[in-house]
């Protein structure tokens, strides 16, 4: 004959061990929602440094303009996100202009820092010190913001 095995099971381990698969269950349920990416279904997109609604100006990208100064050209370079102007910066200073128009760089630094912050083009005031090289560099930049937008 077949011997026969008797298993005797207590119900304190039955419950224990119910109880911790029901806790790491929800506990993995927690964590896949918290780490899965939520999805946006609202037109605005969401900056994911401001966590506000960003409206869509611009089109994004970087873009660029040849301003004429003397008998060379510099090129303006411009970056865009969709709501605001992420960078401002000069491509291709010849040495040679950087020493006839000094004031070049530095204009660039200051407007940049503007524009970025989120300040309006048409609000902001021109220095006393490159007041001609501001007027130059704010009016491409407007060019090219008034052609970039949606």
């Amino acid at each position: 004959m077949a011997k026969t095995k008797i298993v005797v099971l207590q119900v304190k381990k039955i419950v224990y061990t119910s109880i911790f698969v029901l806790v790491g269950i929800i506990i993995l349920g927690i964590l896949f929602m918290m780490l899965l990416p939520k999805k946006n279904s609202g037109e605005k997109a969401v900056s994911k440094l401001e966590k506000t609604p960003v409206q869509r100006i611009y089109e994004a990208g970087v873009y660029t303009k040849e301003i004429e100064i003397g008998d060379s050209t510099v090129n303006l370079e411009l970056a865009l996100d969709e709501g605001r102007v992420k960078s401002l910066e000069l491509v291709n200073l010849e040495e040679s202009v950087e020493t006839m128009y000094p004031l070049m760089k530095p204009t660039v630094k200051r407007l940049e820092k503007k524009l970025v912050a989120g300040e309006d083009i048409h609000k902001i005031k021109l220095s006393g010190d490159a007041k001609y090289t501001e007027k130059m560099l704010m009016e491409s930049v407007e060019t090219m913001l008034e052609e970039h937008k949606r």
